[in-house]
């Protein structure tokens, strides 16, 4: 078997793999099932952007004592042989009749004893990417094996980032705060902001970014409406707030952040709540530590941004961060997940500015034993103005 794989050496992936295996044995689980993007990456380093292309299912099998089994197309096999797996099993597909899926059910035939247990990610953020007939009659040809919740399983592991993962997103965040640090150069008045978006993205390219997979943003007068609207061909004003949140994508990882910036000066309005933003930030980078709740720190900075003078939009102010743009936990006010150092979360308080307008800041950090480690180059105090 190679050392070497994909994106990270073969010891990565086998740590990954022991991990999850460890997980299946509390529970008496025989084999896991994977079939998302994220995960098949996760357990195998198998990268690319033909995921993009729902024609065809790919699944990887966690055995409880052996190496993952790759049961995937024929059209990925030389990718897939690039990784670590050295057991892997085709079919050439699209094949309407049997996409796979007596190939799957054979090789769990194989692992899971009559009374075994198959577990399938089922909770909050994953999803089954293969057609429900085919995972209704596969249910059926694995009876009387039982299909459990295997969300622990998966997610318990992921959450937790290996120094090497930790690079990754570390080396992601810097191409994203280069390009950020160029937006001045074209985020001009009389620009479009479909302009800018586009201006943006081409910068993370050429910063380094792989690609970008998520970029989202605004402008206005005394802030935004919302983050998640597509880009219109409005010019930028004077007086607009500009904010540009991007998922940039390096080796399969993700950052998450977003910066603002004035089109000439501020008000006095949005300077107040900028500001606030910022050292409530300040407050919950010195009170994270192992330990918290996800809604202790959304409390924390629902209070904070409170205590500097705005009043916090609702929705969750933060969240997990990796081999997706989000992952969990969430703050909110419900999310009681204990926090653990490793995991890589994203600070993401928002205020009101007037009735119908908000400000959202966001940093990526790392939560060590002793606290919180900055991913991204700390926004400045003050927003950024760009001269008119």
């Amino acid at each position: 078997m190679s050392e070497t794989s994909l994106v990270f050496e073969a010891n990565e992936f086998r740590d990954r793999t022991r991990k999850l295996q460890d997980r299946m044995a509390r529970h008496a689980i025989d084999a896991l099932l994977l079939t998302s993007a994220a995960d098949v990456f996760y357990a195998t380093g198998f990268l690319t952007r033909f995921w993009e292309s729902p024609a065809r299912p790919w699944f990887i099998v966690v055995p409880s004592i052996s190496d993952p089994i790759a049961i995937i197309p024929s059209i990925g096999e030389a990718l897939m042989a690039r990784s670590w797996l050295s057991d892997i099993r085709t079919w050439d597909a699209p094949n309407p009749p049997d996409d796979g899926l007596s190939l799957l059910a054979d090789t769990l035939l194989e692992l899971i004893p009559n009374r075994g247990k198959l577990a399938v990610p089922m909770g909050l953020e994953t999803h089954l990417r293969m057609p429900l007939a085919d995972y209704v009659a596969l249910c059926n040809r694995l009876a009387p094996r039982e299909i459990v919740d295997g969300t622990a399983c998966i997610q318990r592991v992921r959450e937790i980032k290996s120094e090497a993962e930790i690079t990754k997103i570390r080396n992601i965040c810097a191409i994203a705060d280069r390009a950020f640090a160029r937006v001045p150069e074209f985020a001009k008045r009389g620009h479009s902001l479909s302009d800018v978006f586009r201006e943006f993205q081409i910068a993370c390219l050429q910063e380094g970014a792989d690609w970008v997979s998520y970029v989202a943003g605004a402008a206005g007068p005394e802030g935004y409406a919302d983050v998640i609207s597509p880009a219109d061909d409005m010019p930028l004003k004077i007086g607009d707030i500009l904010m540009l949140d991007t998922g940039a994508v390096r080796d399969g990882y993700y950052c998450d952040f977003d910066r603002n910036f004035s089109i000439g000066p501020a008000s006095d309005t949005v300077t107040q709540t900028h500001r606030a933003l910022w050292y409530a930030t300040e407050d919950a980078l010195s009170f994270l530590h192992p330990g918290l709740r996800a809604c202790d720190v959304h409390q924390r900075l629902v209070e904070g941004i409170a205590k500097h003078g705005a009043t916090a939009a609702p929705g969750r102010l933060g969240h997990g961060l990796g081999v997706t743009l989000t992952e969990w936990p969430s703050f909110t006010g419900l999310d009681q997940t204990t926090l653990q150092a490793g995991m890589v979360l994203t600070l993401e308080p928002a205020a009101f500015t007037t009735d119908g307008r908000l400000l959202v800041h966001e940093e990526n950090v790392v939560l060590r034993d002793d606290g919180a480690e900055l991913l991204t180059r700390r926004a400045p105090e003050n927003m950024i103005e760009i001269e008119i």
